[in-house]
């Protein structure tokens, strides 16, 4: 008798892992499917209450979105403001009423995003979302991702590596590793010399090349012991590096000395200098020149 207790208690313990599993899978299914048609299909009607519960929530630090036609304008803005988007379900797991999703979305922007203007930058960023289902539907959502990358994407927020960069382009400069320099450049630099210096006849230099023959060479056969000093960087929005400091030379034709204070505003994308723009005392500069 207590064998067949067992044995039937055994049998029901199988059939509700079973189901428990079959359960599982099917959410799974269902809400990876969903998802791909929304952001991949654009298909964003499908927000609606036959997969969504009427009260979903999306959990936001900024406020949670609950309900059907909030949850669904809250993500027409992905929608709408990416063109070429890819999103890719990496990984999906659950348990009980609970699903893990690692994701990771690409796309080009193209149209407003939360009220951001175009960029035209494309963004490529991976998180994570924890959902809890109901009945079949998707009832709670919260997604963990690094906003700040996404924003430093789009240009709206600049990388915390750009004063690194521009460090150690200084460094490079100062030892006269000018192919480590020119190395630090993106291939389509635009190089500015301030208006009125000599050097500015060639405004703008595009790329590196142009840099090297139009701007280091010459300084190397009109100064001797060109020289940067007290040089101060201060992070700036979007991508900037702003470098305030002093060039120490003297004028090889006139034998007169240069001390004069300088601005740079550097530019930069993916750790790559993209822009760089002097501000000089050109007057100074110009009287040094002047037998």
């Amino acid at each position: 008798m207590k064998t067949k207790t067992l044995l039937i208690a055994l049998l029901f313990i199988s059939i509700a892992s079973f189901a428990q599993k079959s359960n599982i899978e099917k959410n799974l299914k269902m809400y990876t499917q969903v998802w791909d048609d929304i952001v991949n299909k654009g298909q964003i009607d499908l927000i609606n209450d036959k997969n969504f519960d009427p009260n979903v929530v999306q959990i936001n630090p900024a406020g949670n979105i609950e309900g059907i036609a909030d949850f669904k304008a809250y993500y027409q803005n992905f929608i709408t403001g990416f063109s070429d988007i890819k999103f890719t379900v990496v990984d999906a797991f659950g348990q009980g009423d609970k699903i893990a999703k690692h994701w990771s979305f690409s796309g080009k922007h193209t149209g407003e995003f939360f009220g951001i203007p175009p960029t035209g930058n494309t963004v490529n960023v991976e998180g994570v979302t924890l959902a809890k289902m109901k009945n079949g539907r998707i009832v709670q959502e919260q997604d963990f991702l690094d906003n700040s990358v996404m924003m430093q994407q789009l240009g709206l927020a600049s990388n915390p590596e750009n004063v690194g960069h521009i460090d150690a382009a200084y460094s490079a400069f100062a030892k006269g590793d000018i192919p480590a320099v020119l190395g630090m450049m993106d291939a389509k630099i635009v190089w500015n010399e301030a208006e009125g210096n000599s050097l500015a006849d060639g405004n703008p230099y595009i790329g590196p090349d142009a840099v090297l023959n139009g701007v280091f060479i010459r300084l190397g056969e009109m100064y001797d012991g060109f020289t940067l000093k007290n040089i101060e960087l201060h992070d700036m929005s979007n991508n900037q590096v702003l470098a305030t400091l002093r060039y120490d030379a003297t004028v090889k034709s006139t034998g007169k000395k240069i001390d004069v204070q300088v601005a740079h505003l550097w530019t930069l994308k993916d750790g790559k200098i993209t822009a760089f723009q002097q501000y000089v005392d050109t007057k100074k500069l110009a009287d040094a020149e002047q037998k």
